[in-house]
């Protein structure tokens, strides 16, 4: 079952909305200004036409009738324009609000550890990414200028309605209370309600894009009707949490058209006996009850659209929250958090960093072949990789690996085998620093994996796995991601490297031919060529091959590895062997089993102690074809 990931709670969700409101202080300070000489442009039209009234009723022939009217229609025409500009400033503000969050959601995914997208599957980020992001988007663009402007419209009717005489006001109050006490009733559910509504999408978009992935599993084993008995328990809960909010707004939207037109009625039944006391004059009723329906309105819009509120609120804490396993969230930018901490890795099957993906201003990586000399980050030979005393448990109590230590020798080549589930690919996850030990240390140079910053950390060390994505674009731009400023002859030495040269400049246009989806399509063993290319371009001074060649004929493995073995000659090569000829390519050996490491040695040494490797080795060797 996968784990969603954490949501920001309400103070870290207000924290960054002022942080936002304080990015931009001229733009939301204009726009607020607009919208206040429109509200203000308004109020002029009943205050007239109470006038108006007034001199009606008094008999006063003087009264400037045709001029009463012009000056309505001219704050008529000057509200409008208004309205238009003060709409475009509070759009064009939404707009640029709403590209910093996408940008600093984009770098909160790309900086998740490989371990936390893996526990929390795939629908709950695709989730958070599509209709979390459209939810907030509206919010942005539409909600909070609605709201700003409904809560500055109310304030002006008010102070309007004050002007024209403080005892009008009363008849208002009456719908205080209902208001508040249905907002606060609504508010104190809302939240929970939508973001349980919000996990609930999660679990059906998870539970569809497996279906799709696994479809053919599926088929074969006959699991059609689990897969559609979850597809229906998904659809449930979800029936369910919508039902909930949709109660929620049943009762309260009545509740709020009750709070707003109470005041109409009793301004005009109360200002009725005022009138008739000879408290106030006729001209002011009609101005007051004029404010009072004018009120109708903002206060409508800002009820309406606290729904809305609620509702991007809610996803913007989800997305908020995709920065919790790493450290902060709320109102530090993103930028500094991506170099002040965690791990993370890149989505391409090859985890290496270069400045295109660390956001960083590192020292290019050296060109491929580059020797040791120098010394700086990111050459082999640098950088000493150690595991001391090492435990780690995918759940609390169920150690997969027990105490081990393992310090390879710069630039050697240690190959790790022993049978299926063994430790093996936790181990080198645990040496790239995609998972934090539980106890003991992992450490380059003595400094803990755990906690460097994702750009130094890929510098040392990448990982390369059987899992590997071609995105959309070049040849060209598929390999030289991790290095923008690679030469064609910088690319295609790394696929040379790979011995994927004489593919690629078979394509239709070379480098330059378009792959991933719509493009053209690579064959898995390609793909898997492409992220390898990715590595040997990057130029880390420690890799780690988990299976890196698995989707690749043996005997064109074979070659591969040996061709990787002498452009990589000289940096620190970790291989998690399934095909023993890596193994008895390597300087030594490392057996785990049961997650410890049992044998430690060359490969003649650990033949001839006549041990589990020994065995594995004749098992394989005489099995091969």
């Amino acid at each position: 079952m996968a784990t969603a990931l954490p949501v920001a709670d309400a103070a870290q969700v207000r924290r960054y909305a002022r942080t936002l409101a304080r990015r931009h202080p001229g733009a939301l300070a204009g726009a607020l200004a607009l919208h206040a000489s429109a509200a203000a442009a308004g109020l002029a039209g009943p205050r007239l036409l109470g006038d108006l009234v007034e001199g009606v009723s008094q008999g006063d022939r003087s009264t400037p009738v045709d001029m009463i009217v012009l000056a309505i229609a001219g704050f008529v025409v000057a509200q409008s324009v208004l309205l238009r500009l003060a709409h475009v400033a509070s759009a064009r503000l939404g707009e640029r609000v709403l590209a910093a969050l996408r940008e600093e959601f984009v770098d909160r995914i790309l900086s998740l550890p490989l371990a936390t997208v893996e526990r929390a599957g795939t629908g709950d980020l695709l989730t958070r990414t599509s209709r979390d992001v459209a939810a907030l988007s509206r919010t942005v663009r539409l909600a909070v200028p609605e709201t700003l402007i409904a809560v500055v419209t109310a304030g002006f009717v008010l102070g309007a309605l004050l002007l024209v005489g403080p005892l009008l006001v009363l008849p208002c109050l009456v719908a205080v209370p209902v208001l508040v006490v249905g907002t606060r009733w609504y508010l104190r559910r809302a939240t929970a309600g939508y973001l349980r509504e919000n996990a609930a999408y999660s679990d059906i978009t998870d539970g569809i894009s497996e279906a799709v992935e696994g479809s053919r599993t599926t088929e074969a084993l006959r699991q059609q009707a689990r897969r559609r008995a979850r597809t229906d328990t998904d659809i449930r809960r979800s029936y369910v949490a919508e039902r909930y909010t949709l109660w929620l707004r049943t009762i309260f939207f009545p509740v709020t058209e009750i709070g707003y037109l109470v005041p109409v009625v009793a301004t005009l039944v109360v200002g009725g006996w005022f009138y008739l006391e000879g408290w106030v004059t006729l001209g002011q009723v009609t101005a007051a009850i004029l404010y009072t329906q004018q009120l109708i309105d903002p206060v409508d819009r800002l009820l309406a659209w606290l729904d809305e509120l609620q509702v991007g609120g809610a996803s913007l804490a989800r997305l908020l929250g995709v920065a919790a396993p790493d450290g902060p969230t709320g109102d530090e930018p993103a930028a500094s958090r991506a170099t002040s901490g965690g791990t993370g890795t890149s989505p391409a099957g090859a985890y290496p960093v270069g400045p295109s993906l660390s956001g960083g201003s590192a020292a290019e990586p050296s060109p491929v072949g580059a020797s040791s000399a120098g010394g700086a980050v990111g050459r082999p030979g640098d950088g000493r990789l150690a595991v001391r005393d090492v435990t780690f448990a995918y759940r609390q109590g169920r150690d997969v690996l027990h105490g081990v230590t393992l310090v390879p020798e710069p630039g050697e080549k240690l190959a790790m085998v022993g049978p299926s589930g063994a430790g093996k690919s936790t181990l080198g996850r645990l040496l790239a620093g995609v998972h934090a030990p539980g106890t003991g240390s992992v450490t380059v140079d003595g400094r803990p994996l755990t906690g460097m910053p994702l750009a130094e950390l890929r510098r040392h060390v990448a990982l390369v796995t059987q899992e590997h994505h071609v995105f959309i674009g070049t040849l060209r731009e598929n390999v030289a991601m991790v290095r923008p400023t690679a030469t064609d002859a910088d690319v295609r030495a790394a696929l040379a490297a790979v011995d994927a040269l004489d593919w690629a400049d078979a394509l239709p246009e070379g480098l330059a031919t378009p792959v991933g989806a719509g493009g053209h399509p690579l064959t898995a063993a390609q793909a898997q060529q492409l992220a390898l290319a990715r590595l040997v371009l990057a130029d880390p001074h420690t890799l780690v091959l988990d299976e890196a060649t698995s989707l690749i004929d043996p005997r064109a493995a074979r070659h591969l590895e040996r061709s990787l073995a002498a452009v990589l000659e000289g940096r620190t090569v970790i291989a998690i062997a399934h095909r023993l000829f890596s193994a008895h390519d390597a300087d030594r050996v490392a057996v785990v089993e049961d997650g410890r490491i049992t044998e430690l040695g060359s490969h003649a040494d650990l033949l001839a102690r006549g041990g589990s490797y020994a065995d594995l080795w004749r098992s394989w060797h005489g099995s091969r074809p």
